[in-house]
């Protein structure tokens, strides 16, 4: 796989087993049990369902750490992805981000079902364990478990960012958010649960960036360049979805400072 395909595996890598569904604001097309990455891409905050400032440290093993005015590691040969496909990617997540605003007065009004109870904007550990779910949490585990009940847990595993929940985050909620997950990533690798969330609060983040928010996504492409050097193999598939978050920092967001050089 080309380390800029646009495949499921980007999708699996960002979503893990998300079920997307159509709600009338975008269909989402469901491939082997993890979405399509363009649906992915165009939708993930689209889906519902029924059912301060402490800075990380960027220092890895083996990895030269970042300076707070540094840029990205470069990509190793053959991970970096194509100008086009940085594009491509840059459009679709500015149609994302208009869906959201056209549809979050709705998708606010609408009840959060009975077992879905957002933390507190300050409670770090609660977030993160909404987000990524308290297995993840407490074993730092990647992977599913080893017994899988056949019901869908999402205290455990972590909620999907359902609209119904992202359109009740205020601005400082989501930067709030975004730093907690950034805290969890400093010290660990990239998963799946993180990437879907990740991209949802980067889709929320209004501009002009606050001062903490831009300082916030700076990091986060960093810390995605640092754990990208530590893969083994382009066909990775963390290997597009980190690339991709480094895309939007850097391009959406006009860090260009932080972009990858096209392959």
């Amino acid at each position: 796989m080309c380390a800029c395909a646009v495949t499921p595996a980007l999708a699996h890598a960002l979503g893990g087993t998300l079920f997307i569904e159509n709600y009338g604001v975008g269909t989402c097309g469901v491939c082997g049990g993890g979405v399509d990455a363009t649906a992915f891409a165009g939708g993930a905050l689209r889906l519902d369902g029924k059912f301060r400032s402490q800075r990380t440290s960027e220092h890895s093993p083996g990895i030269p750490e970042a300076g707070p005015l540094s840029g990205c590691q470069p990509a190793p040969e053959g991970y970096s992805p194509t100008l086009q496909w940085q594009r491509q990617q840059v459009t679709q997540f500015s149609t994302v981000r208009q869906s959201v605003n056209r549809h979050r007065s709705h998708w606010k009004s609408q009840q959060l079902d009975s077992n879905v109870t957002m933390p507190k904007s300050e409670d770090e550990e609660g977030w993160k364990k909404f987000c990524l779910g308290e297995r993840l949490c407490a074993e730092g585990a990647i992977g599913p478990a080893a017994s899988e009940s056949p019901g869908i847990d999402y205290v455990q595993i972590g909620f999907p960012p359902l609209l119904s929940i992202v359109s009740r985050m205020n601005q400082s909620t989501v930067t709030s958010v975004l730093e907690y997950l950034n805290n969890w990533f400093g010290e660990r690798d990239f998963t799946p649960e993180l990437g879907r969330w990740l991209y949802a609060l980067l889709a929320c983040l209004e501009k002009p960036l606050l001062p903490e928010a831009h300082s916030l996504i700076r990091q986060l492409a960093r810390r995605c360049s640092e754990v990208r050097l530590l893969v083994d193999s382009k066909d990775d598939e963390r290997v597009p979805a980190l690339n991709l978050l480094i895309c939007l920092v850097s391009r959406y967001f006009d860090q260009r400072d932080l972009a990858d050089e096209p392959s």
